[in-house]
């Protein structure tokens, strides 16, 4: 029987949240460029890459242990509250991963920002394990995310 879990990670940052945001709508050109040791490309399919309902193909970067590429579509989508939720719909996770739904959320803050990622998810075996690389992976995005907003 497969295992079913969550995780989530939070992350402090700097960057007002509407900056931050932006930066996440626009992560197909933002990510590859702010984050090269991540990711290698992000391609828009389907839909406009922001929209529920839109489907991108994201490509890893070189080195990436396991997975090397997932399509993910997005599932939910809210401007107002800088909110957007998706699933892994193809590519190398699904051989670990029955399911595998994340959100991520960026709430403003006195000084900066808080951005909270978390993901739902369904083991494919026992013998899988729980997706804290992911997890860190995203906190590790969010924070050069920032770096790089401060700098410009």
């Amino acid at each position: 029987m497969a295992t079913i879990g969550k995780l989530e990670v939070e992350v402090k940052v700097k960057s007002g949240a509407d900056k931050f945001w932006k930066t996440i709508l626009e992560s197909t050109d933002i990510f590859p460029k702010v984050c090269a040791d991540l990711y290698k490309s992000v391609q828009i399919l389907e839909g406009d890459g922001k929209s529920v309902g839109s489907i991108r193909l994201v490509n890893f970067a070189e080195g990436s242990p396991i997975v090397k590429s997932a399509k993910e579509k997005i599932e939910e989508f809210d401007e107002a509250n800088k909110k957007v939720a998706y699933s892994v719909i193809d590519g190398d996770m699904m051989q670990y991963y029955k399911s595998f739904k994340a959100s991520l959320e960026v709430i403003p803050e006195e000084e900066g920002s808080l951005v909270k990622w978390a993901c739902e998810f369904e083991k494919a075996s026992e013998e899988v394990p729980n997706p804290d690389m992911i997890r860190d992976f995203a906190a590790k995005n969010f924070k050069d995310i920032d770096d790089y907003l401060l700098k410009a």
